[in-house]
């Protein structure tokens, strides 16, 4: 992620002027993180896409609404995953399949990734990751790959500290009992 001084950025958002070369700025600086937020949700590159495009048209129509009372990468963290739970929901409403194929049709989309290693390991990470429900794999991303605090995490998903302990405490408890299933 390239550094970037945000309260600049946010001082030059404000200026009508200045505001697109800003916003370009935060783009680059932000867009990698952002990706790996919305791809740990999803776990297809195209659907991972499609949602980081729709963060960054949603952000830059509302930076107008943007107060500074968060940072920057949290509020287009917030921002991708409201996209990326309303993409899930939606894409759940569609799909009149069962559990089985919902599992199947994951783990093909992942073994087909050009990012998958294919090391087992990691395939039941993923499939034990996939089994929690998305906002509590949303808490578990956060808190485990990203190690955010829990107070940030309060502040970016709206919900309580203890709420969010007791998310993430479930979340690994049901990939533990996921993961020794197939040993």
């Amino acid at each position: 992620m390239k550094i970037i001084d945000e309260s600049q950025i946010i001082v030059r958002l404000s200026k009508p002027e200045e505001r697109r070369r800003a916003f370009e700025e935060m783009v680059c600086a932000y867009r990698e993180t952002v990706y790996w937020q919305i791809r740990r949700m999803v776990f297809n590159h195209d659907d991972a896409d499609d949602i980081l495009q729709m963060t960054f048209i949603k952000a830059w129509t509302s930076v107008d609404k943007f107060r500074a009372e968060s940072k920057l990468s949290t509020w287009l963290y917030r921002i991708a995953m409201n996209e990326t739970l309303t993409f899930l929901t939606r894409q759940q409403q569609h799909q009149q399949i069962s559990i089985d194929e919902v599992d199947s049709n994951l783990l093909n989309t992942l073994e087909s990734d050009i990012y998958f290693d294919g090391n087992e390991l990691q395939r039941h990470f993923q499939r034990a990751l996939q089994t929690l429900p998305p906002k509590q794999r949303q808490v578990f991303n956060l808190r485990y790959f990203d190690d955010m605090k829990y107070e940030d995490i309060s502040f970016l998903l709206g919900t309580t500290v203890g709420a969010l302990k007791a998310s993430y405490h479930h979340a690994v408890k049901k990939i533990q009992v996921y993961l020794d299933s197939v040993e």
